[in-house]
């Protein structure tokens, strides 16, 4: 019988995974392990723990709508657009486009929004603008952005806007953004107040995009999507829930750049990520 907390993967799969720096690691067999106690070694190689076939389903974090606060003494801002929640891609781009409220769109180059606005498998949400994606208005771009498009070629998707590769099976698609659609000054942490403005741009997109699987990459994609400021270590291996959309959480790319023993988490991540849109 086989095991089902395997997961397969091509010639192609191990390479992109090679670019990640995870080494790949398959469940033991009952044999295997006995041997393995016996033994008694500890490994010298930090591999990932393979995700439970079926995840325990976290229930959804009551979350109320965050009311935006006053902006800061000399910033002009305007409330949000009337009827968010019932606009078309094409109008939420344009609100998003126009946004003046809260303190971040004075210091904006561009909004985040992305090459493409369409339903999709995945949905993955990052935290903050980098600095490329605020000169480009393009989420995940730079050399997070390599990383990001390398773990999800791994499980066999891809972000909306790329071309399939002729030859190779069509993939899954990801609509990529970001919690907050203007990087703050200097790159610093988003006040309160303004991830509750972007919270409600969020909600619309995913109602949107209609995702069977929500990647939260990230402490305030985490804390809009689940309004949770538990750590990082509490809120991995499950699945949680927004919208009625299940949601895995993980760390953003620019975190694994900087750690990459976290890049083994990150790929058990993935393959819980996959399992759920493949249920």
């Amino acid at each position: 019988m086989s095991d089902p907390t395997r997961f397969d993967l091509d010639d192609r799969q191990r390479a992109m995974l090679a670019e990640m720096g995870v080494r790949v690691w398959w469940p033991p067999t009952a044999s295997e392990s006995v041997q393995a106690e016996l033994a008694q070694t500890p490994s010298m190689t930090q591999t990932p723990s393979a995700p439970r076939p079926q995840p325990p389903v976290a229930s959804a974090t009551p979350r109320g709508q965050m009311a935006a606060a006053p902006t800061p003494p000399g910033v002009a801002s305007k409330p949000l657009p009337d009827g968010v929640p019932q606009m078309d891609w094409d109008s939420l781009r344009a609100a998003v486009q126009s946004c003046q409220s809260c303190a971040l769109s004075g210091a904006r180059q561009k909004p985040v929004w992305g090459p493409a606005a369409a339903p999709a498998d995945w949905m993955v949400v990052g935290d903050l603008p980098s600095p490329e994606d605020d000169q480009q208005g393009v989420p995940f771009t730079g050399p997070e952005g390599v990383l990001l498009d390398n773990m999800l070629k791994a499980v066999g998707v891809r972000r909306q806007g790329l071309p399939s590769v002729e030859g190779q099976a069509p993939s899954a698609e990801a609509y990529l953004t970001c919690a907050v659609k203007c990087r703050p000054p200097a790159g610093r942490n988003p006040e309160a107040t303004e991830l509750a403005v972007c919270a409600d741009y969020l909600s619309r997109q995913v109602a949107l995009a209609k995702p069977k699987v929500i990647l939260a990459m990230g402490r305030f994609a985490i804390q809009s999507l689940l309004g949770s400021t538990e750590p990082m270590g509490k809120l991995r291996g499950t699945v949680h829930e927004f919208q009625g959309v299940p949601v895995v959480v993980t760390y953003h790319p620019t975190s694994l750049l900087r750690t990459s023993a976290d890049k083994a988490k990150a790929w058990a991540d993935l393959v819980l990520a996959l399992k759920v849109a493949q249920a």
